[in-house]
């Protein structure tokens, strides 16, 4: 059995609490892609393979648990629109749709290995994919197969948006996603999901499809609160899904029902900086005990983001999070948004998935957006 050892770490990182669990001056070691030994570094045990930190901190690897990583084609149009203050200036979601169901399962393994090598070569060592830019039985399948090569945190999203095909047909599109096409793509997904809000699916259509993808084993999610008010956040609590996920416009009571019913808050900070949109406040989420996790929601249209430090950096200067609660967010907190106890954290037992950063302090994370010579490892393959 080949062992590891992480020596001469300045800081660690475990998250053996909302305090981030710092330890300084030790090491670890793994073996068998798990951490073994956590220690002072003088108390070490020899080891087949030594990493020197040169007193760096060392963190777990982020764990970003809402992307929708798997899509074809181009939008800069809407981001050029969205920065000059006006709406989508080439379809939005339609859009990436047109380009996802032409584009091969080929081309979209070579794309999204490049969105996956970029957030791992930022710190990613844990990410979830989504599909929804196919609307279709057969592009939603092809999407999570190819998610799958690079995940097993898959998700179903057919009730992103209603496909133009369906304008005029909701309940016949609702009637397929929540049949045909989630008895042909539950074999390739964990999660299912809902786009729950003005302009997409309603608190009783999103309750709907929820159900039926439980009923077929797969654990529920849902996009909830970005544009408005409007249930998804109180549908979350009803039916104890693992997250509501944007939570952009959330009221009081209703925070107070996801941290009854234990359900994370995933605050997707790119999402409000690139459609130029309010940021809610992380803190009245933590104030009441709610669970936070930071995702990148890397997307085409309104969140092409594969960085979690700067994820992490714009929660801290517009979301009211500090340094320590948003690296939190983005590590421990995401796992628990994938229902997840063996990443996010560096203690006995966890997954071997760790940053070492060459800075003196977790700090320079956020404060340097991530622009930190860096060194990541991680148990799975990427």
């Amino acid at each position: 059995m080949s062992s590891k050892l992480i020596c001469n770490i300045g800081q660690l990182v475990t998250n053996s609490n909302r305090d981030l669990g710092i330890i300084e001056n030790v090491a670890f070691v793994i073996e068998n892609g798990k951490v073994a030994w956590v220690g002072e570094n003088k108390n070490a045990p020899d080891c087949d393979q030594k990493i020197d930190a040169n007193g760096g901190v060392v963190t777990p690897g982020f764990v970003d648990s809402h992307t929708h990583a798997v899509f074809a084609g181009d939008r800069h149009k809407d981001y050029v629109a969205r920065m000059a203050g006006t709406k989508y200036a080439s379809g939005g979601i339609r859009t990436t749709v047109e380009a996802t169901r032409s584009a091969t399962f080929e081309e979209l393994t070579t794309l999204t290995k490049s969105i996956v090598h970029r957030s791992f070569n930022s710190g990613t060592t844990t990410i979830e994919i989504k599909s929804g830019y196919g609307l279709d039985i057969e592009t939603e399948v092809k999407i999570l197969k190819v998610a799958k090569q690079f995940t097993d945190e898959t998700t179903f999203l057919g009730a992103h948006v209603l496909p133009k095909e369906f304008s005029d047909e909701r309940s016949a599109y609702v009637e397929i996603v929540k049949g045909e096409m989630l008895n042909a793509c539950a074999p390739f997904a964990k999660w299912i999901d809902v786009f729950c809000d003005e302009s997409a699916f309603s608190v009783d259509e999103a309750r709907e499809i929820l159900e039926a993808g439980v009923s077929k084993g797969l654990q529920g999610r849902i996009h909830g609160n970005q544009i408005a008010d409007s249930g998804g956040a109180d549908l979350a609590a009803e039916l104890q899904l693992a997250s509501v996920d944007h939570c952009t416009h959330v009221s009081d009571k209703s925070i107070s029902k996801l941290a009854e019913a234990g359900v994370v808050a995933t605050l997707l900070p790119g999402a409000e900086f690139f459609t130029k949109s309010p940021f809610p406040n992380g803190q009245r989420y933590l104030d009441v005990g709610v669970e936070v996790a930071l995702a990148s929601d890397c997307n085409p249209g309104s969140s092409f983001i594969t960085s979690m430090p700067l994820v992490m950096g714009l929660a801290v200067r517009e979301m009211n999070l500090s340094p320590a609660q948003a690296l939190y967010a983005a590590t421990m907190g995401g796992a628990k948004a994938l229902r997840r106890s063996d990443v996010g954290h560096l203690n006995v037992g966890a997954s071997a998935d760790f940053v070492i950063w060459q800075a003196p302090t977790f700090e320079h994370i956020t404060y340097r957006l991530g622009e930190i010579d860096r060194e990541v490892f991680s148990s799975m393959n990427f």
